[in-house]
């Protein structure tokens, strides 16, 4: 199969589908694999580690997607991409399309198939979710810790305290894979940190992180009494393919002292803050109720070359099923994955969505 990889055109990403290595392992199977000009530089791989593994290099968007029959890349496609797209193209990257449905309605029309890695399901997990999980639970702690500063408009307070001084308080509202790594990171900085969650086996988890980290089910005021005291919450609630739940009202944001922060890494998924909102890297951050909201669509992007490694390893297998011929159909995993299918929206979850 002929397997394009374009740059990636969101605002400030900089990931690239599949590294030298990976793309070498496509070649080796006899497929033709081309990347855009340019597209792995961001991550630190260049054109010419490409060139060695024997991936034939294109100009430009425009002559990639023309090449390529499946298309590998990172994030949802944004307007560019949706010019060039076409019905016999087969997609592969994360879509949310719960969240998107003016971007639902693009795919629909165009009448490609698109498999999204969120979707993917194997053995009750989701694989291709986990490794951008994992990076954006431990970015949203240290862009939290940032944000307090007093220079960023925080309220200026150490996260972890120290002698003489209270500990910060964070509050993580979902304990998966984003959630515990948020929390993890956020307890060995010293802070007193709370996790929510609805499975007892979750909650267990987080207890054993440390004495600083307590797991409590989320009723919703206790969620409420714990959030109004705490210097950062941290969203990452996750239904698989659907829309996030909102879990945190407008009420509770008025509730917490000025300068404090939240951030939803549910935001792909439409964001669990009744007070959230899409934000760019270019312009991470805004204010309501004297809150500092950060809720960029696209976390894992701010490092490229560890999160291109990682979603690279992670989608190998199940890109080289894909290019393998249309048995992909009958890989449960993948067969779960598909979004939209040839014009018509085949996921149950994203049912409604337009």
């Amino acid at each position: 199969m002929r397997i394009g990889i374009p740059s990636e055109t969101k605002t400030l990403e900089g990931r690239v589908a599949l590294v030298p290595a990976a793309a070498a392992d496509l070649v080796r199977r006899g497929h033709e694999v081309f990347i855009q000009a340019g597209a792995g530089e961001k991550s630190g791989f260049s054109d010419e580690a490409y060139i060695k593994e024997g991936i034939k290099i294109v100009p430009d968007a425009a002559a990639l997607y023309e090449a390529g029959e499946l298309i590998v890349k990172v994030k949802e496609p944004i307007a560019g991409d949706l010019a060039l797209l076409k019905k016999h193209h087969l997609l592969f990257c994360y879509l949310h399309l719960a969240a998107e449905p003016a971007l639902t309605k693009s795919l629909l029309d165009i009448g490609l198939t698109g498999v999204a890695f969120e979707s993917v399901e194997e053995n009750g997990a989701l694989p291709l979710l986990l490794p951008m999980s994992v990076i954006a639970g431990r970015i949203a702690t240290q862009i939290g810790t940032t944000l307090l500063h007093r220079p960023q408009g925080g309220k200026g307070k150490l996260l972890g305290g120290m002698a003489a001084t209270p500990r910060g308080k964070v509050v993580v509202l979902g304990a998966g894979v984003a959630g515990g790594n948020a929390a993890a990171l956020a307890a060995e900085a010293g802070a007193n940190v709370v996790v929510f969650d609805k499975r007892p086996d979750r909650m267990e988890a987080m207890r054993q992180l440390g004495p600083n980290v307590t797991g409590l089910y989320a009723y919703e005021s206790s969620v409420a009494e714990e959030v109004r005291d705490a210097d950062l919450v941290v969203g990452a609630v996750l239904i698989p393919s659907a829309k996030a739940p909102r879990v945190l009202t407008e009420d509770m944001i008025k509730s917490m002292e000025k300068g404090s922060v939240v951030v939803d890494i549910s935001i792909d998924q439409g964001g669990c803050f009744e007070t959230s909102r899409p934000t760019t890297w270019a312009e991470p951050t805004y204010d309501v109720h004297g809150v500092t909201h950060f809720c960029v669509t696209n976390m894992p992007g701010a490092v490229p070359q560890t999160s291109s490694l990682a979603i690279s390893a992670a989608i190998l297998p199940y890109v080289q099923r894909l290019a393998g011929g249309n048995e992909w159909r009958e890989f449960e995993p993948l067969k779960k994955g598909i979004n939209v299918d040839g014009g018509k929206l085949v996921h149950p979850a994203l049912q409604g969505v337009v």
